[in-house]
């Protein structure tokens, strides 16, 4: 048993060797002349988003636990992105995969899922954290629970973490220290991450989360009422959370935003002219939060930088986000937050709500 998990790590790790650091891209708005901003390319990662890392890190958590031995069965609860890296990783080493995922999750996470030979658990009621319980319960197998794990699993000090990654390559450029780092959040894992590294590391750069609609981590933050719940989920697949999870560690975190789903929408409508390219909805989340600051930094005249996570790419969502029909039928108007963008574009200046 022992000599399978050593394999098992070994596995875990050549896979990483062979995967290169995901890009810092820089882009390029001329209305802020002093205000540099950077978004890190989660989307590059083997298993196409930011979960990768999660997922990696999980299993290794699993694995070193003692939770996870040969042939053991793996479970999780999950809306895609972290299914899909995690069926990735489980197909590496050899494990079945059930991803126990709400009926609405997107057709093409759900291909994706199925093209690691993961497996699909659908579920209407909304309870995925029961149902995958019960699951690994029934079969003797590992519910992974990203949504308590998730902060805990990645050594946040500094082992090529995700804060370690965008503080090596920002190292160079004009303002290296960035003034905001700007992520949202689905289990807490990542904010969790760059709170903590940042107040070990000593850096003055502040944390801000975005929160979508649907979602209690916003209220949350202001109100420290951790039994807050909600009965509609997030429609920004990956982000936001109808309860409080363990993983969400408010107290790392300097300041919330609250971001309406259209926005959230329009900016990768947005983006796509920007940058010719698809990205996720909660890459939209975090870049019309990471906007209001810029704007904010640009009218009080200072110089600096800010960074922020494109967590995904936009071929998982071309049957909603990219999708007309989709759209109108949730009844998502974009055209005023499009207008918005745009003006923000061209002006620098922009409706800070902070």
């Amino acid at each position: 048993m022992r000599e399978w998990v050593n394999q098992a790590i070994a596995r875990i790790e050549a896979d990483f060797q062979r995967s290169s650091d995901t890009h810092l891209i820089q882009v390029e708005l001329p209305a802020l002349p002093n205000v540099d901003f950077y978004l890190k390319d989660e989307s590059t990662h083997p298993s196409g988003s930011l979960k990768h890392r999660l997922a990696r890190s999980l299993f290794l958590y699993g694995l070193c636990n003692g939770f996870i031995t040969e042939g053991t069965p793996i479970i999780e609860s999950s809306s895609g992105s972290t299914a899909v890296s995690e069926a990735y990783f489980a197909k590496l080493l050899g494990l079945r995969f059930i991803a126990v995922m709400p009926r609405a999750t997107s057709k093409e996470k759900i291909e994706q899922i199925r093209f690691y030979q993961g497996e699909c658990h659908l579920v209407d009621n909304g309870d995925i954290y029961g149902e995958a319980r019960r699951l690994a319960k029934e079969m003797d197998g590992h519910y992974i629970d990203q949504f308590t794990n998730a902060e805990r699993v990645t050594d946040w000090r500094g082992n090529n973490n995700i804060a370690d990654s965008i503080f090596a390559q920002m190292s160079s450029e004009r303002f290296p220290e960035p003034e905001w780092i700007v992520v949202s959040a689905g289990t807490g894992g990542t904010s969790a991450t760059l709170g903590r590294y940042l107040r070990y590391r000593k850096h003055r750069t502040q944390l801000c989360v975005a929160d979508p609609e649907n979602s209690v981590f916003f209220d949350y933050y202001k109100t420290g009422d951790e039994s807050i719940t909600i009965r509609q989920g997030s429609n920004v697949e990956g982000i936001g959370r109808p309860r409080v999870e363990p993983s969400f560690i408010a107290t790392v975190i300097d300041h919330m935003i609250k971001v309406p789903d259209e926005a959230s929408f329009a900016t990768i409508h947005f983006l796509q002219r920007l940058l010719n390219r698809q990205c996720g909805g909660s890459t939209g989340t975090n870049v019309y939060a990471a906007f209001q600051l810029m704007a904010q930094m640009h009218h009080r005249g200072q110089s600096a930088s800010v960074v922020s996570l494109l967590c995904d790419g936009g071929e998982r969502y071309q049957h909603t986000y990219y999708n007309d029909n989709w759209l109108s039928q949730n009844g998502y108007d974009l055209t005023a937050y499009t207008n918005r963008l745009d003006a923000f574009y061209h002006s620098g200046e922009f409706p800070v709500v902070l």
